[in-house]
């Protein structure tokens, strides 16, 4: 429940930035024609590694940009240098991010056989239409594919990504998308990340929205849609823990977002990448030769430090914490790890939200309803 005691294990995020495409809607620090750096920038991550790490881990996520650009061998390297920099928890949950095209069972089988016991594939849609607006360069087929090879090397925790509320998407094209995660065959993934398109300001579905080459949806229509994908996936025995997230089983919650959802610490190596230790949060530059550059002459790769407030780490736990619906945020452990009772920080803020029926607070702990579910944003921002 969060939040975490400062003590508890870190979680390790590598981002990984090299992208063979990218896509219109993507804002996140990604590049394009660079696949050449990958040897180097891997020679980079496992120094930087060596050199930075320490203490007690329990997750390692590899994200981008594009993870599975890489081979197993080179996953082997960058893992093997987290197993001897951390102390690793044995069974720690290690994910990586996939595109569904352009792998083989070779590769399904490599990776799983270096550790990676976790994918995240990014389906996005089963729609045609939808892939094409959303400019992916993948098929539903690759996505189906993809899902069988990594049964078929052993990979028991699978996670799909889909993306709702893209211009042109219709109710019944959004059932369809939710009908097929959950009779894949082979079975339905473990888990699930179901994401509201939001159009960031600088990218190209920006420019086309702007220019009236796409229509966004409305924001009632898009709430419908999240609440179909809520009745459809409770229906089906699904927990949805978190604002964006489902688990087919408990013991399948993304173990390695929950680190940052109970505002724990997490390592952060790579280009672009950002962590919080203790109360710094640090990002590092954002270019991959400037990273592996600064990492090759010993320099610090790091860009930016922000030291935290103790009024903004108080506010980052219930902003963070109450997108978990089924723990939102607990007083005790609240009060352990800030050294002030929940109630007194933010006693005025949880009596108003909960008499708004956005809330719900029995003196142990705080959580949103499903009103409050609905406006998690709005909700959040109040404790900022």
């Amino acid at each position: 429940m969060a939040p975490l005691p400062n003590d508890a294990p870190v979680g390790i995020y590598l981002h990984i930035p090299f992208c063979h495409h990218i896509c219109p809607y993507c804002d996140f620090n990604t590049f394009r024609g660079l696949e050449s750096l990958i040897p180097r920038y891997v020679d980079a991550l496992v120094r930087d590694i060596e050199s930075n790490g320490g203490g007690s881990a329990q997750t390692i996520y590899l994200g981008g940009g594009t993870p599975s650009l890489l081979s197993p061998q080179q996953l082997d390297r960058i893992l093997t240098a987290c197993r001897n920099a951390f102390e690793l928890d044995p069974v720690a949950e290690i994910t990586l991010e996939a595109n569904p095209n352009g792998l083989d069972a070779a590769w399904f089988e490599g990776v799983q056989q270096v550790g990676v016991n976790r994918l995240s594939i990014g389906t996005q849609t089963f729609d045609r239409k939808g892939l094409r607006v959303l400019g992916r360069q993948h098929e539903a087929a690759d996505a189906i594919a993809a899902v069988a090879m990594a049964r078929d090397a052993g990979i028991g925790n699978l996670s799909l990504d889909l993306i709702f509320g893209w211009p042109g998407q219709t109710v019944d094209r959004w059932k369809a998308d939710l009908e097929q995660l959950l009779t894949l065959p082979g079975g339905a993934p473990e888990h699930c990340s179901l994401y509201s398109l939001i159009v960031e300001p600088g990218t190209p579905m920006a420019d086309a929205v702007t220019r009236g080459v796409l229509t966004v949806l409305d924001d009632d229509t898009t709430a419908d849609l999240y609440e179909i994908a809520m009745d459809t996936l409770g229906a089906a025995g699904w927990t949805h823990y978190e604002i964006a997230n489902f688990a087919r089983e408990p013991r399948f919650l993304g173990r390695h977002n929950l680190v940052y959802w109970r505002n724990g610490a997490y390592a952060a190596f790579g280009a672009g990448a950002h962590g919080r230790i203790g109360n710094e949060r640090f990002m590092n530059h954002l270019k991959p030769l400037t990273w592996i550059e600064a990492v090759e002459s010993g320099a610090s790769p790091v860009s930016n430090v922000e030291h935290l407030s103790p009024e903004i780490q108080m506010g980052e736990t219930m902003m963070l914490g109450l997108r978990l619906l089924g723990e939102g945020v607990s007083a005790a452990a609240f009060a352990t790890r800030h050294g002030v009772a929940l109630d007194e920080r933010f006693g005025a803020q949880i009596e108003e939200l909960a008499a708004l029926g956005l809330v719900d607070w029995d003196d142990e702990r705080v959580r949103l309803t499903h009103r409050g579910t609905l406006l998690a944003n709005d909700v959040c921002a109040r404790f900022l």
